[in-house]
């Protein structure tokens, strides 16, 4: 992937270049597609890429963007604050989006 550079840049890179088209929402214990009215559990998607961003001066500008794909092929990215700002979840959900599995984390 080119130099993510903004979130915003990201998003579009993701969305034109690898085809993560989807705009997940986080649930309790699952993730959401709206505009499908498609739910998956923490057992129907993996965790491709995740990217993180800080606020240059503000915590609260500070983001996570997760680059998802589900059991049955739907590609789509999530983007939360840290701490999972958003709400309550799962401790199932928790452990599924940890920024500490085994994967690459972006900076």
């Amino acid at each position: 992937m080119k130099d993510k550079g903004t979130l915003s840049q990201t998003i579009n890179i993701l969305r034109l270049e690898e085809g993560y088209e989807e705009d997940f929402n986080l649930l309790d214990e699952r993730l959401e597609i709206k505009s499908r009215k498609e739910e998956f559990t923490v057992n129907d998607f993996n965790v491709d890429k995740v990217y993180r961003f800080e606020g240059p001066s503000n915590p609260s500008d500070n983001s996570i963007l997760y680059a998802i794909t589900t059991n049955n092929g739907r590609k789509g990215i999530l983007v939360d604050g840290y701490g999972y700002s958003s709400g309550q979840i799962s401790d199932e959900m928790l452990k599924k989006l940890d920024l500490k599995q085994n994967r690459p984390i972006t900076d």
